[in-house]
């Protein structure tokens, strides 16, 4: 009779280990929650701005060719008589090409003017002119105000790959943090299980005992189980209630207000997919041609290039020439007249070499040396991305061969608790070796969990090993 009341016991109560609780939950998926992330994450939305700030400095940068009106107004009067009265007004409209543009007109009058600015009362006393300055040596192929457009371009560029560095950097730890949220609840929703079974156990054990149909001992050993059950469970509490806060700090609404995992949500189950070969080879072109530390790297190269062409440049001797008509092919009484060149005209030339130019040789000197150095952090930082994407790719081929194990051992154990229910009907086992493979199956099933949760921590490792945007395939 004994015998026949713990069969129907374990027959009662055993399968309760394997069967769900009543569906009274909403599944939060983990697409859902990775949207929410990208869309919403304060972090994610910083990262965001660093693009807005490169374009800032692209508008800064091309400041430097805003059309500009200048003008400069003297006058001296002394005694009731005038000594001068210089008045000039300019357009200058800077443009790509290294020529500067520039037209304006200036009104000179006074009783002691100096003769080079004198201008007849026939125009009353204004004059127009225009022309431009141009660099036949120094600055004719870049000056810096081109190097400082085109490196801010580039830092644009740069911008774009931080950003993505940094969306990425969130999302691997709200990924990890939402599968270390499964691995907590499906061990928590475990427990709950075994405890369940264990108290049934135990009341069912007691009420043998007093019927004189089970063992004092067969009591001690299922209160035993019951304990150990209940401080598991316990534990589990602790972990499902950390790990869910963690996952809170990765909500947040279209207001930037912090959202709470509320208790009505569980995680979906992980189906882990196939990995085949073909990925690690498309993963290491991707990485290759668009990981976010590369492409600063290369970015940064094409920036220190700007820096050596102008180094280059300015090791020419500056030669500017400027040439400008005066009251041509109109005056600043409205009249026309043809263009000479040789007539009513303004020119001149400025030249300036430094004999020794220790300086821009210096400044080469530096630029090269950094360019040097920035090739040799490509070749490492490459060298370190595919060895890191090889490594993780290994790592997530053995944890997908150990998971369709842990699957096997499982269901082993499970086979053996349906064999030990077995034996205990044809009374060759006992109360304590039942309690032995359930407590293995429990042991089997709480290690699969965590290497399903442990095989999608790593694949999101693998894709952000890879620099792969918003780590999405």
């Amino acid at each position: 009779m004994k015998r026949l009341i713990i069969v129907l016991l374990f027959m009662v109560s055993a399968p309760l280990l394997l069967r769900s609780q009543p569906d009274t939950t909403t599944v939060f998926h983990f697409d859902t929650f990775y949207e929410l992330v990208l869309r919403n994450h304060p972090v994610v939305k910083q990262a965001e701005l660093l693009s807005e700030t490169a374009r800032q400095e692209v508008r800064l940068a091309r400041g430097s060719f805003d059309p500009k009106i200048t003008g400069n107004w003297s006058v001296k009067d002394f005694n009731d008589t005038e000594y001068y009265n210089l008045l000039d007004v300019s357009l200058k409209i800077p443009v790509w090409f290294p020529v500067d543009p520039v037209a304006g007109i200036e009104q000179n009058r006074g009783s002691y003017l100096n003769p080079e600015n004198y201008i007849s009362e026939g125009t009353d006393n204004r004059q127009l002119y225009w022309g431009v300055s141009i660099p036949v040596g120094r600055g004719l192929f870049i000056d810096d105000r081109r190097a400082m457009v085109q490196k801010a371009l580039l830092f644009q560029e740069m911008a774009e790959a931080d950003q993505i560095a940094e969306i990425n950097k969130i999302l691997l730890t709200a990924a990890k943090d939402y599968w270390n949220w499964y691995n907590a609840y499906r061990n928590f929703e475990l427990m709950q299980r075994n405890i369940s079974v264990a108290r049934e156990i135990f009341s069912r054990t007691m009420l043998a005992f007093q019927y004189g149909e089970a063992a004092a001992i067969d009591t001690v050993q299922a209160k035993i189980s019951l304990l150990s059950r209940e401080t598991a469970l316990r534990e589990a509490t602790i972990v499902l209630v950390r790990s869910s806060l963690e996952l809170s700090n990765h909500l947040w609404d279209e207001e930037g207000l912090p959202l709470e995992l509320t208790d009505d949500l569980v995680p979906e189950m992980a189906i882990n997919p196939e990995i085949e070969s073909s990925l690690l080879i498309r993963l290491t072109e991707m990485a290759r041609e668009s990981h976010p530390s590369l492409r600063k790297l290369r970015i940064k190269d094409e920036s220190l290039e700007v820096d050596e062409r102008l180094a280059k440049e300015n090791l020419k001797p500056r030669l500017d020439v400027g040439y400008y008509f005066l009251d041509q092919p109109w005056d600043a009484t409205g009249e026309s007249s043809s263009i000479e060149f040789m007539e009513d005209y303004k020119f001149g030339i400025n030249v300036e070499f430094p004999l020794f130019l220790r300086k821009e040789r210096g400044k080469l000197g530096q630029v090269q040396v950094k360019r040097l150095t920035n090739s040799l952090q490509q070749d490492i930082t490459e060298r370190n991305i595919l060895n890191d994407i090889n490594a993780r790719f290994t790592t997530l081929i053995n944890l997908q061969q150990l998971l369709v194990q842990q699957q096997q051992i499982a269901e082993q154990y499970e086979l053996l608790l349906q064999a030990e229910r077995l034996n205990l009907e044809n009374g060759e086992s006992d109360l304590f070796k039942i309690n032995i493979q359930l407590e293995k199956l429990i042991e089997a099933e709480s290690k699969l969990i965590k290497e399903r949760a442990d095989f999608q921590k790593e694949l999101a490792e693998l894709y952000w090993s890879a620099g792969i945007t918003n780590l999405q395939l």
